[in-house]
């Protein structure tokens, strides 16, 4: 049919145009089928007879079956990109959920770690080629608040030593040049120097290798993280994000600049950025209850 077709182009122009991970491409694929399912229950054969009541009552509907405001607001934010699409292609004259609200969510804070739980973290012994790559790119992911999807996509020409920075492919394909911070160059001249023993011709120009010698996978990576957090002793929960999260509360605490910050993230909306100027004042109100006179509580 060719409202199935039509899906099939949308995911192909993400995944060839837009250069999505597959974790989001599976992600907008799940959200269109359950959209799929509801108009075919409704018998709504095309996408342009698709109505903004139509969006609603299907947000309804799957807000009842038992998702979440959190997961309503993605699925809403998905039907938005794939209309948009058709926009672009001729296929519809208007977007039927541009006007559709979400169940409205707590605002939930992003979890980081403090600087003496990272100094625990990235202590980690030089005892072989994979420590030497642990270390490496734990390193650079704080350094430079990569995504996970970014970090395993970088080859070694992406990297420049010399000049501290590293150049990054993020959502849309943009690329942005980030800084990379002195001991998270030092941690990759180290691994740079080591990675020859482990590579085998399938890795390509991959900057970090597993075990097999070839590109290192995103669920490795998170393997990894859990692993050298449990070693360090640390009772938090440790991923890629949680050291994305770390680097920009951080940046922000320090400089107050959030539009550096925004940049430095490759967000597009700095919106999206200004959570951690939440995250900041949490930093803000524990001094002020530690420090101040009148909040100090009586011993």
């Amino acid at each position: 049919m060719e409202a199935d077709a039509a899906l099939r182009r949308f995911l192909e122009h993400l995944a060839n145009e837009r250069r999505y991970s597959p974790h989001t491409l599976n992600a907008y694929r799940r959200d269109l089928a359950s959209l799929r399912g509801y108009c075919r229950r409704n018998r709504i054969r095309d996408w342009s007879r698709l109505s903004s009541a139509h969006v609603r009552a299907f947000a309804a509907e799957r807000h009842r079956g038992g998702l979440s405001g959190r997961s309503v607001q993605r699925i809403l934010s998905s039907v938005r990109s794939f209309y948009r699409y058709l926009l672009r292609e001729g296929t519809v004259e208007a977007n039927p959920a541009i006007a559709v609200p979400a169940p409205k969510v707590p605002r939930r804070l992003p979890q980081t770690l403090d600087a003496d739980q990272l100094a625990r973290l990235l202590e980690i012994p030089p005892s072989d080629p994979l420590a030497i790559r642990d270390r490496a790119l734990m390193e650079l992911l704080y350094s430079s608040g990569l995504r996970l999807a970014e970090l395993v996509a970088l080859d070694r020409g992406d990297i420049d030593l010399d000049d501290a920075t590293v150049r990054v492919t993020g959502k849309g394909a943009k690329t942005r040049i980030v800084p990379v911070g002195r001991q998270a160059r030092a941690a990759l001249r180290t691994w740079l120097e080591v990675r020859g023993r482990i590579a085998r011709p399938a890795a390509g120009d991959a900057l970090f290798l597993g075990r097999t010698g070839r590109r290192l996978g995103a669920r490795a990576v998170q393997q990894r993280l859990l692993v050298r957090a449990r070693r360090a002793g640390l009772d938090a929960r440790v991923h890629p994000h949680r050291l994305r999260h770390s680097f920009a509360s951080h940046l922000l605490e320090s400089s107050g600049d959030l539009r550096a910050v925004q940049e430095l993230l490759g967000h597009a909306d700095i919106r999206t950025t200004q959570i951690y100027t939440h995250v900041d004042f949490q930093h803000l109100a524990r001094v002020y209850d530690a420090a101040h006179p009148r909040a100090r509580k009586r011993r």
